[in-house]
């Protein structure tokens, strides 16, 4: 279970590398690492460890402009795609679980060109 993990947390941060604007303060694989602690949690329920709150957290103040928060929009759908057993129910909660506010939902089908910030 911990190599297929691994596997998929590098597929995401393979495809975050990939869709990452280069001109953006805050870049897909920042995303990618910073959420990797929340994997399971996005997989199985219960209560985020606390480094994935602190890498939510960390995400939220560092997208500052709207540019960064479109970027983190965008790495965040793309990264929904990319974990497998992803539960869409766990990863609208997070936010919120880890105390932070964000004006879209965590999915697959979010349009982060739409979303005013």
């Amino acid at each position: 279970m911990a190599g297929l993990m691994k596997v998929a947390f590098m597929a995401v941060l393979c495809v975050a590398l990939v869709v990452a604007p280069m001109a953006e303060a805050v870049t897909c694989g920042q995303v990618s690492s910073s959420l990797a602690p929340c994997i399971a949690y996005l997989q199985k329920g219960g209560t985020p460890a606390p480094g994935c709150c602190n890498g939510v957290k960390s995400l939220v103040g560092a997208a500052q402009t709207t540019a960064d928060k479109q970027a983190v929009c965008n790495c965040l759908k793309g990264a929904a795609g990319q974990v497998p057993g992803l539960n869409n129910q766990y990863a609208q909660s997070l936010p919120s679980l880890c105390g932070v506010n964000i004006p879209y939902k965590i999915s697959t089908s979010t349009n982060c060109a739409s979303i005013k910030f």
